[in-house]
């Protein structure tokens, strides 16, 4: 690897480390507060990362981050979700269709619903996982 890789991959790991620093900020009156999503999560070469970052009265938010070619195999989830795409393309099959997400596109996904995800590029997915049963706990 040269020197000028590892050195952008050492400055993305210190700022994704100064990012999971950053916490959603609980707001007055219900209301939570995440500034960058793009900032919390890098994509690593390779490999698929995931990170829960928000976690609220019947939901959790989880993001994602797919090296070119990475995918999800065919899973299925207890709650739905919606899925989004800070950045890349993302091909996600489900329900006998396959569709091409790109940033400004949503997929919801009922509960138990088999789905998989592959990334076409480098690319960051937003997952939200939807639960009514779910509640934020009280401090």
């Amino acid at each position: 690897m040269s020197s000028e890789r590892q050195a952008s991959e050492a400055q993305r790991a210190a700022a994704q480390q100064e990012a999971a620093q950053q916490e959603a900020v609980q707001q007055p009156g219900g209301m939570t507060y995440q500034a960058d999503l793009g900032e919390l999560i890098a994509v690593a070469p390779e490999a698929t990362v995931s990170r829960t970052v928000l976690r609220g009265d019947g939901v959790r938010v989880v993001l994602f981050a797919f090296d070119a070619g990475q995918e999800l195999t065919e899973h299925t989830a207890a709650v739905p979700v919606l899925l989004g795409v800070l950045d890349g393309r993302l091909e996600v099959a489900a329900a006998g269709s396959v569709v091409e997400l790109v940033p400004g596109g949503l997929i919801h996904l009922g509960a138990r619903v088999p789905h998989e995800v592959r990334a076409m590029e480098p690319s960051r997915m937003v997952l939200t996982m939807l639960d009514p049963r779910q509640h934020a706990p009280t401090g």
